[in-house]
């Protein structure tokens, strides 16, 4: 695992301590070792977990438990919060006896409900089956797998995330949780992928996040003060609680004509679509703001641009202001624009 990797893992670190997951452990016999290695990571670095098994007698999990020292302790009663609410406040996991239920059933959503929990994880033989990546409770149609519309229920019921995972691959649950693109099946009711406002508590972010690029001329250079000052220009993507790409729309007084600018992606997260989604946003801001037409200033992604229907333009038809800056920047860029309907 390289330092990237590592910086990675380590950002879901604050965002999962002192929350509850309830996982169900469908997983064949042979994957169980190695499911309760990842559940003793969870569990050190503060998760709150709840876990139990559909197909797994209890005695079997606490086996496993004790074989990989996970703090551990079975609740009798079936289906009742307040035991299973004061195991976990003693900073153990609590087992339950999911017996003779179905893993995303009524009464599984609503114990997971009732302990307020924020994710359910099913390990499921099925999970390599169902479509891979995120997807919105509200779009999962009634004739998808019945695992899949369990799941968008569970999530339409009041849980924010559900992830459905190949039990039998190793390491799939640490490698489903710590990573925004994920490795199964995630269904959301909350937002997962957003692109909204800049906030001032992220400019540091954003000054980090592009500093590469400006490092290398590909981005104007920008400081804190800066971006502060223009700060209602910014938008950022953010994908599960993390900022992954930005853009600016910059408006000229007395023109029809906007600027796309500080478009950037994060190496981890490019090649996905993004840079299209952040400069569409851009472009509807545009419209709704009545500016008849945008342009972008690149040499790197000319060919970007030329596929979402920018075309080449002389220098001088850019407004005036923004003429003599990139005349006396130096900088070669050349002119990309769109007029918006």
């Amino acid at each position: 695992m390289s330092w990237g990797d590592v910086r990675g893992l380590l950002q879901y670190v604050p965002q999962f301590r002192g929350k509850v997951f309830v996982v169900v452990i469908d997983a064949p016999v042979p994957a169980l070792a190695e499911t309760m290695l990842d559940l003793v990571s969870l569990q050190n670095i503060g998760v709150q977990l709840v876990i139990g098994s559909t197909v797994h007698s209890t005695d079997d999990l606490l086996d496993r438990a004790a074989e990989v020292e996970l703090n551990v302790e079975e609740v009798s009663s079936l289906f009742s919060s307040e035991p299973v609410t004061l195991t976990l406040q003693r900073g153990q996991a609590a087992l339950v006896n999911f017996s003779g239920e179905k893993p995303c059933s009524d009464k599984v959503t609503d114990f997971a409900q009732s302990i307020q929990a924020k994710k359910l994880v099913l390990l499921q033989s099925e999970g390599a089956s169902l479509p891979q990546g995120a997807i919105r409770a509200a779009d999962v149609k009634d004739d998808q797998p019945a695992l899949l519309v369990s799941a968008a229920s569970a999530c339409q019921a009041g849980i924010p995330r559900v992830h459905v995972l190949d039990g039998e691959t190793p390491g799939v649950l640490l490698s489903e949780l710590f990573s925004n693109e994920g490795v199964g099946t995630m269904v959301y009711a909350d937002s997962y992928r957003t692109i909204r406002p800049l906030r001032e508590e992220d400019i540091v972010e954003l000054l980090g996040m592009i500093g590469r690029s400006v490092r290398n001329a590909h981005l104007v250079p920008r400081d804190f003060a800066a971006v502060a000052e223009k700060i209602e220009d910014y938008s950022v993507m953010e994908i599960d609680g993390n900022v992954v790409g930005s853009v600016a729309l910059y408006r000229y007084s007395d023109e029809k004509t906007a600027e796309i600018a500080c478009l950037y992606v994060k190496q981890s997260h490019e090649g996905l679509g993004y840079a299209s989604e952040l400069v569409i946003h851009a472009e509807s801001q545009a419209k709704q703001a009545g500016i008849a037409s945008v342009f972008a200033l690149t040499n790197r992604a000319a060919e970007f641009f030329q596929q979402l229907g920018y075309t080449e333009q002389p220098s001088d038809h850019i407004p005036a202001e923004r003429h003599h800056q990139l005349h006396t920047s130096g900088r070669d860029s050349r002119v990309f624009g769109k007029e918006l309907r």
